[in-house]
């Protein structure tokens, strides 16, 4: 992209996962300007790549050029930080983050970003979001989740947040579940069923799942439909956009050798670069 191209504000950009080199060469190539451009991040900053480390810091340093949301590499690497389980240890890429001078500080960072960021008509999320949520209600459990990770009560959430129910909104959810909820379905979230519970055991591209799934964002009467969403996680999922749906899926497997995508919102350009490759599918 040419820096002098006009009328670009905000720029996407797909699931980094400690891929330091390459978001710097994206950058580059996007001749990024943090005080007239905006950086949009879809989660999964760290874990699996080489250096989660140098990608929090090149994140943060951004300041207010950089709006990112939690995805869940995100959250386990947070939990592992501040309620390790039994059995649990980090690998060589949050070990480094973990043992850094500043590593602390930049956990706390990680923890205090988003779990869905709006701008007019566009919204932004890690995974997806259920079929019964308008973009109000998915703003309003936004809040609440945000609220508990910053909150004292991090710890005690992190303890509880695995688990694959329930299944399906409800406002009578207790608050353990109605948290898990939405843990699950902002940054874990790929197929329901097509009456709109969650099936988190898929993890294959369109076309593979299982009969009676559909995609997320393809479940007919889907509530937020009236937005534009932009999500990562699903790197399998075959192409980006997804005009029908007003979706796009910006995880393009750059820690699999893919390619590190962005997407251009103000003229819907795509633009990547190539990834060295860290992990094998399955590894």
């Amino acid at each position: 992209m040419s820096g002098s191209e006009s009328g670009v504000k905000t720029i996407i950009v797909g699931d980094l996962q400690g891929c330091m080199t390459e978001f710097k060469a994206l950058l580059d190539t996007l001749n990024f300007d943090p005080g007239s451009q905006q950086i949009w991040l879809v989660g999964d900053l760290v874990n699996r790549g080489p250096d989660s480390l140098g990608t929090l810091r090149l994140a943060r340093n951004l300041g207010a050029a950089c709006r990112c949301v939690l995805g869940n590499h995100d959250l386990s690497t947070l939990a592992l930080a501040f309620a390790p389980a039994s059995g649990q240890e980090p690998d060589v890429s949050q070990r480094a983050l973990f043992d850094a001078p500043d590593g602390a500080e930049l956990l706390d960072w990680l923890r205090y970003r988003p779990l869905l960021h709006r701008t007019g008509d566009t919204v932004m999320v890690h995974a997806g979001l259920p079929p019964q949520w308008t973009i109000a209600q998915a703003q309003n459990e936004a809040r609440n989740l945000e609220s508990v990770l910053r909150g004292p009560q991090h710890v005690n959430f992190f303890r509880q947040m695995y688990g694959d129910w329930p299944v399906r909104w409800s406002p009578d959810l207790d608050e353990s579940d109605r948290l898990r909820f939405a843990t699950n379905c902002f940054t874990r979230l790929r197929y329901c069923s097509t009456n709109g519970d969650l099936e988190l055991g898929e993890k294959g591209a369109p076309g593979s799942q299982a009969h009676g799934l559909l995609p997320w964002f393809a479940i007919p009467g889907r509530a937020s439909l009236s937005h534009r969403i932009v999500f990562g996680h699903w790197s399998t999922l075959g192409r980006v956009f997804w005009p029908q749906y007003r979706v796009w899926g910006l995880d393009t497997g750059c820690v699999w050798g893919g390619r590190l995508t962005a997407l251009v919102l103000e003229t819907q350009r795509l633009i990547g670069v190539p990834s060295a490759g860290y992990k094998k599918p399955g590894s």
